[in-house]
């Protein structure tokens, strides 16, 4: 299932929406339809799911729409900002050193 790293926020913006990577404090700003598919993206359980709604929002073929998805979803992954892998919640306290 394709997410946000755990140190990564997305939100919407009056330009469309940006990306906070919360490591470097650096912004991804995107337009409104990268913010849109990476709202999809973020909602449903995986790429198909996202494709359907992207498509059905912006009136696009199937085509269309997963080659948009695919790109804002490999370019955030790329950037090291999402991936497909499980998300690994690090546990923090007294613990570690037993």
């Amino acid at each position: 299932m394709w997410r946000l790293r755990e140190h990564v926020h997305a939100a919407v913006t009056a330009e469309g929406g940006a990306v906070l990577d919360e490591r470097t404090g650096r912004w991804t700003y995107l337009s409104p339809t990268a913010a849109a598919a990476v709202a999809f993206l973020c909602a449903s359980t995986g790429r198909e799911g996202a494709v359907e709604r992207y498509a059905a929002r912006y009136n696009l073929p199937a085509g269309r729409a997963a080659a948009d998805v695919a790109a804002v979803a490999d370019a955030l992954t790329a950037a090291g900002l999402a991936g497909d892998e499980p998300v690994v919640r690090r546990r923090f306290g007294w613990g570690w050193w037993r």
